[in-house]
């Protein structure tokens, strides 16, 4: 009879696995049907995005550009002065020194890491299982008042201080629209390291057949997008790391 009973428990539990792993795949699948579509995602190519965010009463504006290919930058503008916080030309990751306004490469972990997270284009849940990434309905939750669908997003292991660590973030997705309203995020290094950053996402807004969040608020700065170009006409140049010019010896007569 013991045996019997176990063999049903052990049933049950393998009847349900797939039922879970079915009901994640199709709140992903509802995400994408309800904004725009996973053939048109898979179309895109490229996006600009013209934001400002807010930073102690200070409106900063923002430039965003994310390819395909792996490519990103982000521009901001401080005081009228145009400067790069970040760039990855697919291979090399480097930043503005804002003490010097040299461009200064980043450490082989920080580009290794950079090239893992250019594989989120243009989410880290489209085509999640040819990525290597596992996705896990953990149950619904509150967020913002709304009732959501929390999921468990692993992707490919991170390096944090020269060891391996896991990359685990959850999101949820409103019950109705299907769309993440937030995402948490474990910090791995500086001050709040341990903690969790929070991202909220809201006011959808249709761009050429897709919808995206326009506003966002990462760790309570509040990010106003203006504008969404899609497919961008770009200069390659500008992801790459600016080689400077030594200016020639002067010939002494």
């Amino acid at each position: 009879m013991r045996t019997l009973k176990t063999l049903l428990i052990a049933f049950v539990l393998t009847a349900v696995a797939p039922l879970t792993a079915q009901s994640a795949d199709e709140i992903i699948d509802n995400y994408f049907e309800n904004t725009g579509g996973s053939e048109a995602w898979s179309k895109l190519q490229g996006m600009k995005m013209i934001a400002s965010a807010n930073a102690q009463g200070m409106d900063i504006p923002l430039e965003m550009y994310q390819m395909k290919d792996g490519k990103q930058l982000l521009k901001i503008n401080i005081q009228g002065q145009d400067m790069t916080q970040y760039a990855f030309d697919g291979e090399t990751m480097w930043t503005t020194n804002f003490m010097t306004m040299q461009a200064e490469k980043s450490d082989a972990e920080a580009t290794e890491n950079m090239k893992k997270q250019s594989q989120d284009f243009p989410s880290p849940f489209h085509n999640y299982k040819e990525k290597g990434f596992t996705v896990e309905l953990i149950g619904k939750e509150t967020k913002e008042g709304t009732e959501t669908f929390k999921l468990k997003l692993t992707q490919k292991p991170i390096m944090v201080d020269g060891k391996e660590e896991p990359n685990v973030s959850f999101h949820y997705f409103d019950t109705e629209n299907f769309v993440p309203i937030v995402t948490e995020v474990e910090v791995r290094e500086g001050p709040m390291k341990g903690q969790m950053s929070t991202s909220t996402f809201s006011d959808y807004q249709e761009v050429g057949g897709l919808y995206f969040p326009f506003a966002i608020s990462m760790q309570g700065q509040a990010i106003a997008i203006k504008e969404i170009l899609l497919n961008p006409e770009v200069d390659q140049a500008m992801f790459s790391f600016p080689e400077t010019t030594v200016p020639a010896a002067v010939e002494k007569n």
